[in-house]
């Protein structure tokens, strides 16, 4: 199971009941977080998620409404005695910006290992269980968004085993994925498993104008978090001006991508009631909901 929670749902800057945006995922006692905005910790303390298991945490951009929360999660994260090592990913160019932002929380006890973001959609973290891709999207400066696959085990044959006389005990291995050589003999996973079987996929963007690779990359999501700057349609000269989007532009990427469902956010500071421009997305995309501070979802396996 992956729980998902939205920490806040404006851009720009933070207004009364509406943090800065960042998306908290946590799944099998990880956690990812990405973005990390201007009150990010504070929207996590009422969360009440905890913060010592963050083990990855991922930036769209350099804008400061992305980014500077991340001194202060850094010291709470050390404050609840964290000492293994931490992941931060950001776009090309981003290494100095986090140089900059460390001068005021070093002597951490942990590491921290810096990736840069891939900009074609490749995957930047791959692992048996998890895999997060970034792409490069069309804002004022570097950004990238980002999708993060949890992987399901194939199918495992037990039927099978037991006719190849596989101890029981190596089970669990094949089901994994690894080899097993036992007695002169060499078990290998696609002996006793299935054709892989389809994970949980959550796609992430902000600050972008809609642009035809964001289609294939968020292709298929479980649930699309994408940004709504601004709603009315009428706005569209200033949304190609800044490198944002309208409602109605996230919800076109939302049904020609067949996502499942979509989470607008990220929206302007003058967007005081976003519920007013709700159809235009809506009309669209009818699996739409509209971003608040800590809507939260969880998402399981499909059951086959």
């Amino acid at each position: 199971m992956l729980d998902i929670c939205l920490l806040g749902c404006g851009g720009s800057l933070p207004v009364p009941e509406r943090n800065l945006t960042s998306l908290l995922l946590n799944y099998n006692g990880k956690k990812i977080l990405i973005d990390c905005g201007e009150g990010t910790q504070v929207s996590m303390k009422i969360l009440g998620w905890g913060f010592k298991t963050i083990d990855i945490i991922c930036f769209t951009h350099a804008h400061a409404d992305h980014v500077i929360g991340l001194p202060g999660i850094l010291l709470t994260i050390a404050n609840s005695g964290r000492e293994t090592p931490l992941t931060i990913i950001g776009p090309p160019g981003f290494s100095s910006i986090l140089n900059g932002l460390m001068v005021v929380c070093r002597n951490l006890p942990f590491k921290i290992n810096y990736i840069e973001g891939s900009l074609d959609g490749s995957p930047v973290i791959d692992t048996s269980d998890l895999t997060i891709r970034s792409l490069e999207l069309d804002h004022l400066i570097s950004c990238i968004g980002y999708s993060v696959e949890i992987k399901r085990f194939p199918k495992f044959n037990a039927d099978k085993a037991k006719s190849l006389n596989i101890p029981v005990k190596f089970w669990s291995i094949l089901q994994k994925g690894q080899s097993i050589e036992f007695d002169g003999n060499t078990y290998t996973p696609n002996l006793v498993l299935s054709e892989q079987r389809k994970g949980i996929k959550v796609s992430y963007f902000t600050d972008t104008r809609p642009i035809d690779t964001i289609i294939d990359f968020v292709k298929e999501s479980d649930l699309l978090i994408a940004e709504g700057m601004y709603g009315d349609n009428d706005e569209l000269p200033k949304a190609v001006k800044n490198k944002h989007m309208l409602f109605s532009e996230a919800a076109n990427i939302a049904a020609k991508a067949n996502v499942r469902e979509l989470w607008l956010t990220h929206f302007s500071p003058s967007l005081t009631k976003p519920e007013d421009y709700f159809q235009s997305a809506h009309e669209i995309f009818s699996n739409t909901k509209l971003g608040f501070d800590r809507i939260k979802t969880s998402l399981n396996f499909s059951n086959d």
